[in-house]
């Protein structure tokens, strides 16, 4: 996985005017555990994967920085 991930997670997060915490909690996730995954400390899983790309209207492909759309 490119280290992209938290990059695009952080730019969507911010559009959106969300905190790390207040995104963690609309995913169901602990605020640590997303912030590892925005610092690109960890991977998540592919079903977190999902969930972060339907959340953000955005494809898997582009979290992962495969595609630019």
């Amino acid at each position: 996985m490119k280290i992209i991930l938290g990059q695009r997670l952080k730019e969507l997060r911010e559009e959106r005017g969300l905190t790390q915490k207040q995104l963690a909690a609309a995913l169901h996730l602990h605020n640590v555990t997303y912030l590892h995954y925005e610092k690109d400390q960890r991977e998540p899983p592919l079903t977190v994967l999902v969930d972060m790309a339907q959340f953000f209207g955005v494809t898997v492909d582009y979290l992962l920085g495969i595609t630019d759309y």
